[in-house]
């Protein structure tokens, strides 16, 4: 963040800190480093100063007095605070050091010792601040409170008895979904979260509830007792499934994903994702996985190695081009770094290629959340869940434009220009079966070679002459480009399934093949400079795309072997 000379400063636990107007002293802490402990702030949220921990001792300077700093009398909340110029806080005073133990045991009193059963263990704001800034004995005696456990919705659940009433989900579903169907009900030591009788907890961004409790009361079902989380890796990524771009975490372990987390970064997604985008992650351990590259002899499909599906995919091509020239469809599903190297090779068996994007799936309309907020939250702009479910057209696009001689079609013109194709190849990718049977019929022509590279069974891939199973977007890296343009890189998270290999490595190996080399390994990285340095059109990929963390990145992209 830019700042000018004559900005303010506050110091804050010894440090000196520039700030904005209008910025809390929590704020000025937060964005410089300085840690203070806090539980129901959040900065996309109103502010409640409920939890009472982030408590500070303020010294202001008093202009009566030749500005001499003199101590405010009460300790302030740092979150509701504003910074003032020349302030001197402290969150490691006597006094403040006295509320903060204070505030952990009131904290603590009911809270269940259930740690080693919880999902949140190990990510847990209760057990943080338990060991940094509780005491180290309880001295409380009484019975706890117990409370119950509830099904708020159909994904998420509720432990009562953990809850520490910071109130994120109840203004997150008041200020930020719109909705309100969660509220605190009862007083004093048996006040609790429910939502309203008759409604459930069930909005298109509900999961982020889960994100947003501090401690482990709000669970999502889908990973309750599924993995310790010190387990897993997080891999910084890309939403797969709609053309918002979101940021999120893949969260894996054993080349396994278990869930996937919004990343922050407030000029795409704030610091939400939808509830769609939080279970795509399923579909890549579905059972329905393609799980190895397929050949037709004698006219029937066999069972074949990569090697062989890529001979007579080029073989095959070669041929039929000369009887009609080739048309190639490229899904939106891809990435721009794929949709390069599939260019390339079709444009490598003939030059005159009737290049098409892939059928962009669109399921109603945008929805913003929500367009006006209510209840004192910051005024931001809404977060948007998008109608359009492919997260690159746009991308796949640009690539065929900058490439192809002729104009790029649309799915239902690049159709009617393919039937008088001698040769096609067809890219999938999608969540669920997805081709119309106008396709599969032109797939199953017996006077027109057809090459798939898919993820999913289906109709067409069992009419298609060559199958080369493909991975999805987690196994993989790549560049997606938003419905706003945005180009984002994100990284391979897990090994792709066996029997299947990004459709960039099978375009690679078949360019390789029709020269009679040896393939090399698909390098996303590597695919964009070469984009960027070879084809003017596409020079935005050397300086244009935004890698995780806002600068550049080692990408670990898949080992594939080559026979």
């Amino acid at each position: 963040m830019y700042h000018a000379p004559d900005m303010p400063t506050i110091t804050i636990n010894g440090k000196v800190c520039e700030f904005a107007q209008g910025q809390s002293i929590l704020q000025v802490a937060n964005e410089h480093g300085v840690e203070i402990p806090q539980y129901c702030y959040h900065d996309g949220l109103s502010v409640v100063a409920s939890c009472r921990i982030c408590l500070a001792e303020v010294w202001a300077p008093n202009p009566r007095n030749d500005n001499k700093l003199e101590a405010i009398p009460k300790l302030l909340p740092a979150c509701q605070t504003p910074a003032g110029d020349g302030q001197v806080v402290s969150t490691q005073s006597p006094k403040a050091i006295a509320n903060q133990k204070s505030v952990m045991e009131l904290l603590l009193i009911n809270h269940p010792l259930d740690c080693p059963v919880c999902d949140q263990a190990g990510e847990c704001g209760l057990q943080d601040y338990s060991y940094e800034y509780g005491r180290s004995v309880s001295r409380f005696e009484e019975e706890k409170i117990k409370q119950p456990k509830k099904e708020l919705g159909p994904n998420v659940l509720l432990y009562s008895d953990r809850c520490i009433m910071c109130s994120r989900c109840v203004r997150f579903t008041r200020e930020v979904s719109g909705t309100a169907e969660l509220m605190i009900e009862g007083r004093g030591a048996y006040e609790q979260i429910d939502v309203f009788p008759g409604r459930a907890l069930d909005n298109p961004i509900a999961g982020n509830v889960v994100d947003l409790c501090p401690v482990g009361a709000l669970l999502e079902k889908d990973f309750l007792f599924a993995k310790r989380v010190w387990d897993l890796t997080d891999t910084p990524s890309i939403d797969g499934l709609t053309s918002s771009g979101d940021n999120i975490w893949v969260c894996h372990a054993d080349n396994v994903v278990h869930r996937i987390k919004p990343r922050t970064n407030p000029e795409i997604n704030q610091w939400w994702i939808t509830d769609e985008v939080r279970a795509s992650y399923q579909r890549v351990h579905g059972d329905d996985r393609l799980a190895g590259p397929r050949r037709r002899e004698h006219g029937v499909q066999i069972d074949t190695d990569f090697r062989r599906a890529t001979i007579e995919a080029v073989e095959g091509l070669r041929e039929a081009s000369k009887k009609g020239g080739l048309a190639a469809l490229v899904s939106p599903m891809l990435s721009c770094e794929e949709a390069y190297a599939l260019a390339k090779a079709a444009i490598a068996l003939d030059s005159g290629t009737v290049f098409g994007v892939g059928p962009v799936p669109v399921d109603g309309e945008d929805m913003s959340f929500p367009e006006h907020r209510g209840g004192g939250a910051p005024a931001r702009k809404p977060f948007v869940m998008r109608a359009e479910k492919a997260p690159n057209a746009r991308g796949v696009r640009r690539v065929l434009e900058a490439l192809s001689s002729g104009d790029v079609l649309d799915f239902d013109a690049w159709l009617g220009a393919a039937q008088n194709a001698g040769g096609v190849v067809v890219t999938g990718n999608y969540p669920s079966e997805w081709a119309p049977g106008a396709l599969i019929e032109l797939c199953r022509s017996e006077r027109r070679f057809s090459v798939s590279m898919d993820t999913i069974e289906g109709p067409l891939n069992d009419v298609c002459d060559v199958v080369m199973p493909g991975s999805t977007w987690v196994e993989k890296a790549g560049t997606f480009e938003n419905v706003n343009g945005v180009l984002q890189a994100f990284e391979r998270a897990i090994q792709p399934l066996d029997g299947t290999r990004p459709e960039g490595q099978s375009a690679m190996a078949m360019l390789a093949t029709m020269h009679g080399e040896r393939a090399g390994i698909f390098n996303a990285a590597g695919v964009r400079g070469e984009m960027a340095a070879a084809v003017p059109a596409l020079s935005m990929f050397a300086t244009g795309v935004r890698t995780p963390g806002g600068g550049g990145y080692v990408e670990a992209d898949m080992a594939v072997v080559e026979f």
